[in-house]
């Protein structure tokens, strides 16, 4: 049966491998699609991809936030629905709110729903209210001396370690782990001011830190029935710095567990008043304590793993949700099969702090095969920006089994070839072949307590002197007498 659209165009609010992404869903479903770029991004890959693409500003970075210049763009394509992504405005309720005052259809929760989980202290009320577990935390701290009296006494109470974190939070921003009174109250003014700078917001708020979790969350997706389904658990406890870097589904607890906490995900999503696709995120202790951390009101960058598994298409599952379809399946069609594995290949130089590491992509080779999966926006010949985010390419890989998916893993990121920019391949590698990875033990202390990881071995060495080789045949042909 054809089916009625209520809209017919698509504008993605986004950049990179996510806008491709979302492009390929809207085309299954016969949506036409509109790139967005800035001038400084003009070589993205994701602008070819659109059925037609439209210029925001000289950039960077600032256009891709400015929402009424987003809005216009829309409209002068004649685009009936905005497509956030992740990242940028994708949780910026304000932006929600924009698209709707303009007839536009949002692809993603409504304003006050984005606005009330966006907080981390309306959305553990939430949990609360849901007889969800929150971790120990207090309320928005005052500004100046009270703040700080506030501060010393939840210490008091609870003791070592305490984390500071944004009120309106999110990708690891704003986020500190101390230890004594002095990096107390010298963190606080150091994460009001990294949270106004990154989020216009300057509260924060304390939580007791739960020691060497597992970081567990569950994708739930809720239409505009009151249905609300979720689709199993993911595995993200692998982070650098509070950035995940590799993430896997599913996360493979206990089974009553796994069901308690997916249920408790789904009460948070209906007491919340969800709609469109969205995670719950937890933190689980060794004996399966579980405490409610927070909801990210959008499309995850790991949602490749959940797909893997369960065979749903999420980003497909977000539009016919905003055309008004009720979700095409029940909770008992849900079934998660294998193990699939992702990896956030980055341009960055993990031998030098993992700093960023633009430049031109040389030479692009990428894997493929049985079970692995490529979302990226990377070609051979492209110049890397130093102005957005540093990810070149998602490796995702399905295995039967955890063992062949760590298998598979290993032959596919083998069978990359970027030359011309530092890449965290070298690391991944490193972690792939480490015991503790291999038995599946690993919480979020995983990276601090192997910083051995990052000693390579003497072979990588020689592989860096062979890509140069490869770079210098592509240049100027072959010379045999190249050293």
């Amino acid at each position: 049966m054809e089916q009625k659209l209520m809209f017919e165009k698509l504008l993605v609010a986004n950049r990179g491998e996510i806008a491709v992404r979302i492009m390929r869903s809207a085309r299954e479903l016969g949506i036409k699609t509109v790139a967005i770029y800035e001038e400084t991004d003009k070589d993205s890959y994701h602008i070819s991809q659109g059925d037609e693409a439209i210029c925001v500003g000289p950039g960077p970075r600032k256009d891709y936030l400015n929402i009424d210049g987003i809005i216009e763009a829309a409209e002068k394509a004649g685009a009936g629905a905005i497509h956030p992504g992740y990242g940028f405005l994708a949780e910026n309720p304000d932006f929600s709110k924009a698209c709707t005052d303009a007839g536009l259809v949002f692809i993603g929760p409504p304003q006050d729903v984005i606005r009330n989980l966006g907080s981390k202290v309306i959305a553990r009320r939430i949990a609360k209210e849901s007889d969800i577990p929150v971790i120990p935390a207090t309320e928005t701290l005052s500004q100046g001396a009270e703040g700080e009296k506030e501060a010393l006494a939840f210490a008091a109470e609870y003791g070592y370690s305490i984390m500071i974190k944004a009120v309106a939070g999110g990708g690891g921003r704003g986020i500190r782990q101390v230890d004594d009174a002095k990096a107390l109250l010298g963190g606080i003014k150091q994460s009001r001011s990294e949270a106004l700078m990154s989020f216009g917001n300057d509260e924060v708020y304390l939580e007791k830190c739960v020691q060497r979790p597992q970081h567990v969350e569950v994708q739930i997706l809720a239409d505009k029935y009151g249905n609300v389904v979720h689709l199993g658990t993911r595995n993200c406890s692998i982070q650098r710095r509070h950035q995940k870097l590799i993430e896997m589904a599913p996360a493979v607890l206990k089974k009553p567990l796994t069901e308690e906490i997916c249920g408790a995900a789904v009460r948070a999503a209906k007491a919340a008043a969800y709609l469109s696709a969205g995670t719950v995120e937890f933190l689980v202790e060794p004996d399966g304590t579980f405490y409610f951390l927070e909801v990210n009101t959008r499309i995850q960058v790991e949602h490749t793993v959940t797909e893997m598994v369960t065979g749903i298409d999420l980003v497909r599952e977000q539009l016919l949700i905003a055309l008004g379809e009720p979700i095409g399946f029940s909770q008992d069609q849900v079934v998660e099969r294998g193990y699939a594995i992702e990896l956030r290949i980055n341009a960055e130089d993990p031998k030098n702090e993992f700093f960023a590491s633009p430049g031109l992509v040389q030479v692009y080779q990428a894997p493929g095969g049985h079970g692995v999966r490529l979302d990226g926006a990377i070609y051979q010949g492209y110049e890397i920006p130093r102005y957005y985010d540093s990810m070149l390419v998602k490796l995702t890989v399905y295995g039967f089994t955890w063992q062949e998916a760590v298998d598979r893993l290993v032959r596919a990121l083998d069978g990359f070839v970027i030359i011309g920019v530092k890449t965290t391949i070298p690391y991944l590698r490193q972690i792939l072949q480490e015991p503790d990875f291999i038995q599946m033990k690993f919480d979020t202390s995983y990276i601090d307590t192997h910083p051995h990881l990052v000693d390579y071995l003497e072979e990588e060495r020689e592989m860096e002197k062979i890509a140069r080789l490869i770079a210098e045949i592509n240049a100027h042909g072959y010379n045999p007498h190249a050293q």
